[in-house]
């Protein structure tokens, strides 16, 4: 679940990590009389979940109630990168000597929390990464064990952050490691964290992807659930209980399990189409669980054609068939399939396919085969 930068502000507050103060509104007049109450200069900033707001607009310093209301006023409504803009966040801008940038993951590759330290914040991580990847410091940690103050200490000196700075910078890295840890985040950073004229430091922006899997420990979470965000496609199918992530490609993706369904789409990639969604069945690939992952599938409509790629281990792909055709009874697929059934009762599977004669179903005994032929029907390579 992703944050928007004023909730993402609030997350951070409740570990003691400083912020700048300010409201979120959602009309202009309103907006006016914030930037009256936090005073001028004030800035107003679009509340999206996409990076690239300055840039585009959705950030404005204002100095005066006529230049607060002209800002809101271009803002809210404003498209950026799809995202529709309905809230402006405004606070009262800080007098800026420095700017870094930290940030805390996951390395799924190192099995270890990944901390990222930068003297060059304030510009897209990825474009220090690309210009001067020097400039970044990593270090890995231990979930066992835990950021030491010593740690952090010397990670933040080998980043060559300001000797004025450094204590401020420390403390709020020890902090934002601990709202990673004990908050269930997926990803904290701050972008940019800056000093002030007059020494202080302190978070200016906030980006927190929260793991929605400990949704259970946090009640408190419910407040930024009712706001996020979903597309279409995501929406019915978290009306349908169903594990899915819309992605920009052609290919429908349906798999069981979330390492096939990953699995799959770097192999649709890998001959060279793009797939359209991650879509896992978990374990039960019926006739209501596969028409209602087709349905949501068939609402996309850069969805050229879609593959069903099925392991039978438990689950029995003679029964995964016959949901297969009964769910192509129940709604009428735009877009041609490619399916492959392996493991228990894999033959029995496709014989029943193959006799269901729908011009609509191909089938393809391998991974890779029902890969290409699905990339094939979606119009070929990228």
């Amino acid at each position: 679940m992703d944050l928007f930068e004023y909730q993402g502000k609030r997350f951070f507050s409740s570990y003691g990590i400083p912020t700048s103060e300010g409201e979120v509104v959602e009309k202009v007049e309103d907006a006016v009389e914030v930037a009256k109450k936090v005073g001028f200069p004030a800035v107003v900033k679009a509340q999206v979940q996409v990076g690239g707001r300055g840039k585009a607009g959705g950030i404005k310093l204002v100095n005066s109630e006529e230049e607060a209301s002209s800002a809101a006023r271009a803002i809210l409504g404003m498209d950026i990168k799809g995202h529709l803009v309905k809230r402006v966040w405004i606070e009262h801008a800080s007098d800026i000597e420095k700017e870094y940038y930290v940030s805390v993951t996951l390395d799924r590759g190192a099995k270890d929390h990944l901390i990222l330290v930068s003297s060059q914040g304030g510009v897209e991580i990825e474009e220090v990464a690309a210009s001067n990847p020097e400039a970044i410091k990593r270090l890995h940690v231990n979930p066992i064990d835990g950021l030491t103050e010593d740690e952090a200490r010397q990670l933040v000196a080998d980043a060559d952050v300001d000797l004025q700075a450094r204590e401020g910078v420390v403390e709020v890295l020890l902090k934002l490691y601990r709202a990673y840890v004990d908050g269930d985040a997926d990803l904290v950073e701050i972008n940019p964290l800056i000093l002030t004229t007059s020494g202080k430091v302190h978070a200016l922006d906030a980006k927190v992807t929260l793991d929605d899997n400990a949704a259970f420990r946090h009640p408190e979470w419910e407040e930024f659930r009712a706001t996020q965000e979903l597309d279409g496609r995501e929406k019915l199918a978290k009306e349908k209980h169903l594990t899915y992530i819309g992605l920009d490609g052609s290919v429908g993706i349906i798999a069981n399990g979330a390492g096939l369904a990953m699995s799959t789409l770097d192999v649709v990639n890998q001959v060279g189409g793009s797939a359209a969604n991650f879509l896992d069945l978990g374990g039960g690939a019926g006739a209501d669980v596969m028409a209602a992952a087709l349905e949501v599938i068939n609402t996309d409509e850069n969805v050229r054609s879609v593959l069903i790629n099925v392991f039978g281990g438990i689950t029995r792909c003679d029964q995964v068939a016959i949901g297969i055709v009964d769910a192509l009874q129940r709604v009428d697929i735009q877009s041609p399939l490619v399916v492959r059934l392996d493991g228990t009762h894999a033959q029995e599977g496709r014989e029943i396919l193959l006799s269901h004669g729908s011009d609509k179903v191909q089938v393809e005994a391998t991974m890779i085969e029902a890969a290409k032929k699905a990339v094939a029907l979606a119009g070929g390579e990228r």
